[in-house]
């Protein structure tokens, strides 16, 4: 787990770099949260499940627009309140498609590394699609559909090794 933290750390330090960066870039940012050069941050707090247990999931994220609408980022889980403890990494690109409106459909891709306590790590990768609502300037939340496959997946310990999950984003961009 000593590697996990460090990624962590590491993940943590990439998107205060990516703050500052949007921050002495933004002036030549648009109004479009999903613009070239802008920069998104996001939180995660949820409930999830796995071996028969319930989870309380805290997650931060970052991601960069790097063309209108593209953005490739990190995000990281920490599920807690149940054993074993779960950690996920999962680098990530999407595509928002600028409808000219307030709602906006998304797609991505991600791959993930789970670390799990007591039992070896998986990999596993996915896809993403649903709507982001613009709520104000900077602000917009999101609601989708996630298909995940893992991969080395032992079905004795696993009850399965591909899963279809909700998703809802609340998310901050400059």
């Amino acid at each position: 787990m000593n590697r996990v933290k460090i990624i962590v750390f590491a993940i943590l330090l990439i998107s205060a770099l990516i703050s500052v960066h949007a921050t002495h870039a933004g002036a030549g940012v648009g109004t479009d949260p999903f613009s070239a050069g802008s920069t998104r941050l996001s939180v995660v707090v949820g409930n999830g499940y796995a071996f028969n247990n319930s989870y309380l999931l805290i997650g931060v994220g970052a991601a960069y627009f790097f063309a209108s609408g593209l953005d490739i980022g990190l995000d990281y889980e920490y599920w807690t309140g149940a054993n074993p403890g779960i950690q996920k990494i999962s680098p990530r690109i999407d595509y928002v498609i600028n409808t000219g409106s307030s709602v906006r459909p998304y797609v991505g891709a991600f791959y993930r590394r789970t670390a799990i306590d007591d039992h070896p790590d998986l990999d596993s990768v996915g896809g993403r699609l649903g709507l982001f609502f613009m709520t104000g300037k900077n602000v917009y939340i999101g609601a989708g559909l996630l298909y995940e496959n893992y991969f080395n997946c032992d079905k004795a310990t696993y009850a399965s090794c591909d899963s279809t999950y909700p998703e809802f984003i609340v998310a901050v961009s400059f």
